[in-house]
């Protein structure tokens, strides 16, 4: 999304007696009793008990579908309490499922629009004429650590809250993007996870949101450990304060996956227990080529592989857990993706059940042939809101 730098400077119920006491016995000791037992469907937080394959667990923080015996590592959800017998617990009856659950992260495509920028259209305007219930609001940036709109002194009064208030008086639904390729940023802004984890807070309390969208770019952020450890370590506290709230990261990738930083932000992920919800990758701007199919194909699976080896998820629970977030018309490299490829993406991502569907942006869904890359067209032949059409589709 490096265009806008270019036209602008600018996520169980708990047993009662969890922790269950040895039971003393006179002649040895006895192994604790097991507690209910663990299942893929329910929600635990922190504190939660459960049991599964004779042994009894505590969980550290939220958690879904995450099997104890494999997530209990030192930095996993799952703390082994030990071996336990009788009881209400033990192996469930049924193995757990290799799929998500059916409430999983699945949500409706949400395409960028850019108040104040590129000439925006009326909300209301797109969705009549699209059938879009969703957008993706740039961009929330940094005064000290405080969050604020992008050109904007604070978060609510300016464009880009009547535009939110205009997406939901037309029945819609937001997701406000914070960070982005320029500007100044929360993550290096805010010194420790915790401080971060509160201006995030800000925005998800401001305008009562259901999904945070943190949209880690460039040296200061994406190609920073520090930083990038901080915004996992917020997140990780977002998730565990609104266990409702999806939590979203989206970065670069090559075409076959994830770059070195890419891998490291996955890998700490689940190294500090950060419970992403979302990993959406940006598959433009890495010279792509022609076939803008075949590099964003390639850089979903390459993510995907990368998901099921660090967290041992099945494919269909690691594309459960992604997303594409493309670049409509041309992109700053001159790559092409035209409706056509549009739509065969998007079916792609259909196919694979894939968590989000997005583009760069809605202020640039309008046609201009030989235009070039500019902040309201796409550079290409085709219809008002096209892209935005066919990501309703998704």
């Amino acid at each position: 999304m490096k265009l806008r730098n270019k036209i602008i400077t600018v996520t169980a119920v708990m047993v009662t007696g969890a922790a269950a006491a040895i039971l003393p016995m006179a002649a040895s000791e006895a192994a604790a009793a097991c507690v209910t037992a663990w299942s893929s469907s329910a929600v635990y937080v922190k504190g939660d008990a459960a049991s599964y394959q004779s042994h009894n667990y505590e969980a550290k923080w939220w958690t879904q579908n995450e099997n104890p015996a494999t997530h209990s590592g030192q930095w996993d959800v799952w703390i082994d309490q030990g071996a336990c017998g009788g009881g209400g617990g033990g192996t469930p009856t049924t193995p757990p499922p290799t799929d998500p659950p059916s409430t999983g992260t699945k949500m409706a495509a949400a395409p960028y629009i850019y108040p104040g920028w590129g000439n925006p259209p009326a909300p209301s305007t797109v969705m009549n004429a699209t059938g879009i219930r969703a957008f993706t609001i740039a961009f929330v940036l940094a005064n000290g650590c405080n969050p604020v709109w992008d050109g904007e002194g604070g978060l609510t009064g300016g464009v880009h809250a009547s535009t939110i208030n205009a997406i939901k008086a037309a029945g819609g639904t937001v997701v406000p993007s914070v960070g982005g390729w320029s500007g100044n940023k929360l993550g290096p802004n805010c010194s420790t996870p915790q401080a971060l984890a509160g201006a995030y807070q800000k925005v998800i309390d401001s305008f009562g949101l259901k999904a945070i969208d943190i949209d880690i770019e460039n040296s200061d952020e994406f190609e920073n450990a520090t930083v990038q450890d901080r915004v996992l370590g917020a997140l990780k506290i977002i998730k565990q304060n609104n266990p409702s709230v999806k939590t979203i990261l989206t970065f670069g990738t090559s075409t076959t996956g994830p770059n070195y930083w890419g891998t490291r932000l996955v890998t700490q992920a689940k190294a500090l227990g950060a419970n992403i919800d979302i990993f959406t990758q940006m598959p433009f701007d890495f010279g792509g080529g022609s076939d803008m199919y075949g590099a964003t194909v390639g850089a979903t699976e390459g993510l995907k592989n990368l998901l099921t080896s660090t967290f041992g998820w099945s494919a269909a629970t690691a594309y459960a857990h992604m997303g594409i977030s493309g670049m409509n018309g041309l992109s700053d490299q001159q790559e092409l993706t035209s409706p056509d490829t549009w739509t065969r993406i998007r079916d792609y991502a259909k196919s694979k059940n894939l968590a989000r569907f997005t583009f760069w942006a809605v202020n640039r869904d309008r046609g201009c042939p030989g235009g070039g890359v500019v902040s309201n067209c796409s550079g290409i032949a085709q219809a008002d809101w096209e892209f935005t059409r066919i990501s309703a589709g998704f």
